[in-house]
């Protein structure tokens, strides 16, 4: 949230700028269309300026001419009457009557004279302000002439050398083009060429879509009937897929926590310092407890310092175990490294030893500004630590937050999104450079302190030690955790984009059981991966194989199903020697069952009969019975029918009837197990021949594979190439056209520049 909230606040800062500016350049183009309008007018003027002083040029002229008629006039007039005055004093004594008319003539001459000598007047005091106007102007007029001429030297050689750079550019472009042209004749050559192969190309793509238009079909058919399922439309069974085995990147990443394990043990051991030498400096500053005794809240805050191992060593051991699970053989993501919550845990005990100590770290500071021994700077120095102090605990609590974030996919994945968890590795790197800040602001204000308290009158060589140990300790922080920084900085993009195995699309993480089964089933690939490349022994030559598979494929005679005909065997085997126990214990009951009816009948039967009853009774077991019986029921039956009474003779022909139904029932059974072994024999070499019926259906499904996606290879390629030509072609065109504009364009402004070379060296001839 405050990260959104400073991101916003930045946005509003930068859309107030982007206002102001906005404004400022509204502002500006007004200024410079009204600079425009003035300097518009500002020549307007100046040409009226111009026109009027050809005027008064003109009129200063007519002036001029004018005066000198005039002062012409005079003179004749002046003239004349000093001719009149001579020839009055002649003629003084004419009359009356003529001197009158020569008053009337010289008061009309005098008036007349008096008019001109005030027009004279008028005209000299005119001719000499157009005089000295024209002076000005000439002057002006003859210092802009200089630098006329001057700019227009300057033209000049500017108009020379971009003539002569034109001409260069116009030969070389001239060139250009004879070669562009060249290079457009033999890309339309290749072009056609090209069209032709495409026309080629298609065709034969026509004709592979059609002969593989019904391969596919059928093995489309084939593949809807025969694979009903399939895993990787549902993100439960997809999740139980074995990732690919990405060897370097497990290699990398152990490096990577080898590299962070032995920066956790450098934080590690800064930290054990660090609360090592502050418990020591409580116990000597500002009272030493060799002397005298601290307060209770010192001997409290040096009680929780003491215990500082049992919280910060856990640290290193979760992350040495949280190393050791990243090996090459298993697959390392945030759903399997079930190591990082334990670390999460080692480090949320930390954070409650911090924020345990931290109250009284805040008051053994302000108990020391309430020191007698303490000056007003080492006051403002102990305040500066007592924020600083703060901020460091806030920093673990927002670290320990991200990094429990980080750890709840292999435990709670619910908790975080898939989405989110490359703005937490930002975070947490931003939170690292925060907290490498504030561990500068630290050693500098700790170095501060320490220089305040050596000047302090009761300090000792032990509270110099102590505080060089801190500071050594502090600067020791500082540099790890620098470290620390940089490497989650430079490593940022490989955590981001590499710790999660799911499928791309999705937004959640993998349920921790689904993981475990996916290393179980990895275990699993990778020892029949092991199996698999252990040595096969000798056999028989490819050739022979060859040569033999359709024999060994329709063989009854195989070795499987001969090691089935003895198994059988020997299973029928058992079966007869039970049966034979079963009999014998038949017979051995028939037996005392005969001597039973042959002591009913003994004073019936002859003693013939008898010793033929005591001979069977000595037969050993049932097989030389049912032989000895046959045999006489097919050698002798009349003579054992002359002999034996009635009773006798029937219990024969029942014995005999039962054996040989026996012995037929034997020889049915044995037939009929023999057809069986032979049917299943051939039941297997039809199974034989079905599973090498469906790889050679595989194979073709793959070799099916391949050319369809070599038909979309070609098409592709076949695309590529055809717009690649056209863009050449296009942007060829297009330079020739650019090229032809740009030498117009500079002969046009080689022509305005002649032109108004011309010109200026004109006025400046006619100035």
């Amino acid at each position: 949230m405050a990260a959104a909230a400073e991101l916003q606040g930045k946005y509003q800062k930068l859309a107030q700028e982007y206002s102001k500016l906005r404004a400022q350049n509204q502002v500006l183009k007004k200024g410079v269309v009204d600079e425009q309008a003035n300097s518009a007018s500002l020549k307007e003027q100046l040409k009226m300026k111009d026109q009027s002083l050809r005027k008064l040029q003109q009129e200063m002229d007519s002036l001029t001419f004018r005066n000198q008629q005039l002062a012409k006039r005079v003179e004749l007039l002046q003239d004349e009457l000093a001719l009149s005055e001579a020839r009055g004093k002649k003629n003084k004594k004419s009359g009356e009557s003529s001197s009158q008319l020569s008053q009337e003539q010289k008061s009309v001459f005098n008036e007349d004279l008096q008019k001109k000598i005030e027009e004279n007047e008028r005209l000299h005091i005119l001719f000499f302000e157009a005089d000295e106007q024209h002076k000005r102007l000439e002057a002006e007029l003859r210092s802009r002439l200089e630098v006329l001429e001057t700019e227009a030297a300057q033209h000049q050689a500017v108009v020379d050398s971009l003539t002569r750079k034109y001409v260069d550019t116009i030969e070389k472009l001239q060139n250009d083009k004879a070669k562009l042209e060249i290079k457009s004749q033999t890309l339309e050559r290749e072009a056609k060429d090209c069209r032709l192969r495409t026309e080629e190309c298609q065709q034969q793509l026509k004709n592979l879509q059609a002969a593989l238009g019904s391969r596919l079909e059928e093995s489309l058919c084939i593949i809807n009937e025969k694979v009903p399922f399939n895993d990787t439309r549902s993100l439960r069974y997809n999740a139980l897929n074995v990732p690919l085995h990405n060897r370097r990147y497990q290699l990398k990443l152990r490096d990577l926590a080898g590299q962070a394990l032995a920066f956790v043990q450098d934080l590690v051991t800064a930290l054990l310092n660090f609360h090592t030498y502050t418990e020591q400096k409580v116990q000597i500053f500002p009272v030493d407890s060799a002397t005298d005794t601290i307060s209770p809240l010192n001997q409290k805050f040096s009680q929780y310092l003491h215990e500082n191992a049992a919280y910060v060593r856990p640290l290193e051991e979760g992350m040495l175990h949280l190393f050791e699970s990243v090996t090459e053989d298993t697959v390392t993501v945030l759903e399997t490294a079930v190591k990082l919550r334990a670390f999460a845990e080692h480090l949320s005990s930390y954070l409650n030893f911090l924020r345990k100590i931290l109250p009284y770290q805040l008051k053994s500071l302000e108990e020391e500004c309430e020191s007698s021994l303490c000056t007003a700077a080492l006051k403002a120095r102990n305040m500066e630590l007592h924020k600083d102090m703060k901020k460091l605990t806030a920093v673990f609590e927002k670290l320990h937050t991200y990094i429990s974030l980080l750890a709840l996919p292999s435990t709670k994945p619910e908790g975080l999104l898939r989405t989110n968890y490359s703005f937490v590795f930002t975070t947490i790197a931003a939170n690292l450079h925060g907290f490498h800040d504030i561990l500068k602001d630290i050693s500098k204000h700790y170095s501060q302190k320490a220089t305040l308290e050596q000047e302090v009158p009761t300090a000792t060589q032990k509270l110099v030690t102590t505080n060089d140990c801190i500071l050594s300790s502090v600067v020791a922080l500082t540099n790890g955790v620098g470290k620390i920084a940089s490497f989650f900085s430079n490593n940022l993009d490989h955590f981001t984009t590499s710790l999660s195995y799911g499928p791309k699309g999705g937004t959640e993480f993998i349920s921790p059981l689904s993981a475990e089964c996916m290393l179980q089933y990895k275990k699993k690939a990778a020892a029949y991966m092991k199996s698999l490349k252990k040595p096969c022994s000798d056999s028989v030559p490819y050739e022979e194989a060859l040569a033999n598979r359709r024999v060994l494929l329709s063989s009854t005679e195989s070795r499987e199903g001969l090691a089935q005909q003895v198994q059988q065997s020997l299973e029928k085997i058992a079966k007869l020697e039970q049966e034979k126990e079963h009999w014998m214990l038949e017979a051995q009951l028939a037996k005392i069952k005969l001597e039973k009816e042959n002591q009913k009948l003994k004073h019936s039967l002859s003693g013939h009969l008898a010793e033929t009853i005591q001979e069977r009774s000595v037969l050993p077991n049932i097989t030389e019975l049912k032989e000895e019986t046959i045999e006489k029921s097919q050698r002798e039956p009349v003579k054992s029918a002359s002999l034996a009474p009635d009773n006798e003779s029937r219990e024969d022909l029942i014995k005999n009837h039962y054996m040989a139904r026996i012995a037929e029932l034997t020889s049915h059974l044995q037939l009929a197990d023999s057809k069986s072994v032979h049917f299943h024999a051939e039941c297997r070499a039809l199974a034989k021949r079905l599973a090498l019926a469906e790889k050679s259906k595989e194979s073709l499904m793959e070799e099916l594979k391949l050319a369809s996606q070599n038909i979309s290879r070609l098409q592709d390629e076949l695309m590529t190439t055809k717009r690649s030509y056209e863009d050449q072609l296009s942007m060829m065109s297009d330079h020739l056209c650019s090229m032809n504009e740009t030498l117009t364009k500079q002969r046009e402004e080689i022509d305005t520049l002649k032109m108004t070379s011309k010109g200026n060296s004109k006025k400046n001839k006619s100035r």
